[in-house]
C-alpha cells in the first residue's frame, strides 16, 4: 500500500506542481492533499488503498489538466471513480457547484463520502490556522456553514471523520 501512496503522492505533486494555497504563504498545494491522506489515515483509520490513493488524487481531475485516462491508466478504475464523485464541474457556476455538492452528498459512495470528509476538515483547518489572504471573516463563517451541510448529508460512514469535522467545525464556529 505505501508504493501506491507514494505513486500519488508524486504524480499528485507533478500534477499539481505550480499551485499554491490561498493562504498568505502560498503554500504549496501538495500540502493539502498530504493533510488529506493523513486526516483518512490516522483519524479516519482508512486503510483501503483506492480511498487513499483517491484522497490523494481529490482534485487532480479538477483542478489541473489531467485526464480520467491518466488516472485509469495509473491507478484502476476504481480509484478514477472516486475521484470523478468528489470532483465538481467547473463549467457551471461556483453557486450552483457549493449547492451540487450538498444535493449530490446523500449518493456518495463510503469511500467518497471519507474523502469528502477528510477534505472539508483539512479546508476548515486551513481557514482557522491559514486563513485564505482576502477572506474576510463573513466569508470564513459561510464556508463553515457550507460545509456543516455538505458534511450533514453525507451517509454515516467514518465516526472518527465525522467526530473530527465536528469537532473542528464547532472550533471554527467558536473562534470566527
Amino acid at each position: 500500500m505505501t508504493g501506491d501512496m507514494l505513486q500519488a503522492l508524486t504524480f499528485a505533486a507533478d500534477k499539481h506542481r505550480d499551485q499554491r494555497g490561498k493562504d498568505r504563504r502560498l503554500s504549496p498545494y501538495i500540502n493539502h492533499l498530504i493533510d488529506v491522506a493523513n486526516l483518512l489515515w490516522h483519524t479516519g483509520g482508512v486503510r483501503d488503498r483506492d480511498t487513499l490513493v483517491a484522497g490523494i488524487l481529490h482534485d487532480t481531475l479538477e483542478d489541473t489538466e489531467t485526464t480520467p485516462e491518466e488516472i485509469a491508466l495509473a491507478f484502476g478504475e476504481t480509484v478514477l471513480g472516486y475521484v470523478q464523485e468528489v470532483t465538481d464541474d467547473k463549467s457551471l457556476p461556483k453557486a450552483v457547484r457549493k449547492q451540487q455538492q450538498i444535493d449530490h452528498a446523500p449518493h456518495k459512495s463510503v469511500a467518497a463520502a471519507q474523502i469528502k470528509i477528510a477534505d472539508k476538515s483539512a479546508n476548515l483547518h486551513d481557514i482557522l490556522m491559514h486563513p485564505p489572504d482576502g477572506w474576510p471573516q463573513a466569508r470564513r463563517q459561510d464556508y463553515v456553514r457550507w460545509a456543516r451541510a455538505v458534511v450533514s448529508a453525507l451517509p454515516p460512514v467514518n465516526p472518527g471523520l465525522e467526530a473530527h469535522f465536528a469537532s473542528i467545525a464547532d472550533r471554527a464556529d467558536r473562534e470566527l
